[in-house]
């Protein structure tokens, strides 16, 4: 009777010791789920939507207003930016480049070089790489993909190249020189519009000769390659970054509407172009001609004339592109040289800066840069009538 006795509350014992762990459970799960609809539920976005630089159409940056912006970006991004000369022009000005990236990650990162306004009247060649330094830094802060690419990357910008032209409002530098036949490939031919002048007599300047809208012109590349102190100093500053992860060159135009890249078959050429590497190449240009408003010119043929994306790829091996905003109806030198439209214009260029961007490491490695970057409500935008 006892032994019974024993077990009836042995057994008792055990049941209510389940029955607690079982209310304790319930209880938990009630205080739980009572907890999560007091909550208001948070919505965890991959990337949140990017904003655009407050730009105003006619207000352009001259070479002091230039500097200023990369002053003030500078004191507002400390952490993100860091701003130097990479040399001066002919009248002591200098070429400022500024460096963006997370300056916390100090760990090997892809680089590139973007510049504008090697000839000083293509005004919005440099306004583009303005636009694209605020774009990415207004955007660190809560943009994953903008975030990202700072995070892996040091983007090299140079707004003006030709600090003198930008202010004389013209294509040549203070020598009257066209900087962007300077540069030690296919240098001075004639077939190739340009001729190594130089200034005559060490003092007279002949920028150019010949009826430029018929298509019969030269414009003067200076006497020998480098013999100007800003292309120099743009050969001097790509070999110090040149240092295994210098992923793309893009030099910035006006106003032939198209992404280019070194032609194949140019008439004796001073390089080769690989299959492997004219197919990435021409996978960018297709992008960009489907994507945007910009037409891919052609791969082949040419004479070639001392510019500085044929050099940079002759020189470094890497990919090299000019890139030239606007249509021929802005032309600052064949045609009107009209400047309106400005936020427009800097909208159609934003996609083609993403999209080197986001695949700078396929770039770096020769392989297709087949990422689409995802881009900001209202870019492109529709073309102009």
């Amino acid at each position: 009777m006892k032994n019974k006795l024993k077990i009836c509350l042995i057994v008792i014992f055990v049941i209510l010791i389940l029955l607690t762990v079982k209310f304790y459970t319930l209880s938990q799960n009630e205080a739980k789920k009572k907890g999560n609809e007091d909550e208001v539920p948070v919505e965890i976005q991959l990337d949140y939507p990017s904003v655009l630089p407050n730009w105003k159409n006619g207000e352009y940056h001259d070479y002091y207003r230039t500097t200023k912006m990369l002053n003030d970006l500078n004191k507002n991004y400390p952490n993100l930016v860091d701003i130097f000369s990479i040399g001066q022009s002919v009248k002591n000005r200098d070429i400022w480049c500024i460096r963006i990236t997370n300056e916390q990650n100090r760990t090997r990162k892809y680089s590139c070089l973007i510049d504008g306004c090697i000839h000083g009247n293509e005004w919005e060649s440099g306004e583009a790489c303005l636009y694209l330094a605020e774009y990415l830094l207004i955007n660190y802060g809560y943009n994953n993909t903008v975030r990202n690419v700072l995070n892996t990357s040091e983007i090299y910008i140079i707004p003006i190249l030709n600090p003198d032209g930008r202010e004389n409002d013209d294509r040549f530098n203070e020598n009257g020189i066209d900087l962007n036949r300077n540069f030690d490939v296919h240098f001075g031919r004639i077939l190739g519009r340009s001729i190594p002048l130089g200034k005559i007599l060490g003092f007279i300047k002949i920028r150019w000769f010949g009826i430029p809208r018929t298509g019969f012109f030269w414009t003067n590349s200076g006497r020998r390659p480098f013999s100007e102190p800003e292309s120099q100093a743009l050969k001097d500053f790509m070999n110090k970054i040149n240092n295994g992860y210098f992923s793309f060159y893009l030099s910035c135009h006006t106003a032939t509407h198209c992404i280019a890249s070194p032609s194949i078959g140019v008439k004796r050429s001073e390089y080769e172009i690989s299959p492997n590497e004219l197919a990435v190449y021409d996978n960018a240009k297709n992008w960009i001609s489907k994507n945007t408003e910009y037409r891919a010119s052609k791969s082949k043929g040419g004479y070639g004339n001392g510019n500085s994306m044929a050099w940079c790829y002759k020189e470094f091996q890497i990919p090299s592109f000019t890139f030239e905003l606007l249509t021929p109806d802005y032309d600052p030198w064949f045609s009107s040289g009209k400047h309106d439209h400005l936020i427009h214009w800097m909208k159609t260029g934003l996609p083609v800066f993403l999209y080197m961007l986001v695949n700078i490491e396929n770039l770096n490695d020769w392989e297709i840069p087949d990422i689409h970057p995802p881009l900001p409500k209202g870019v492109p935008p529709s073309p102009l009538n």
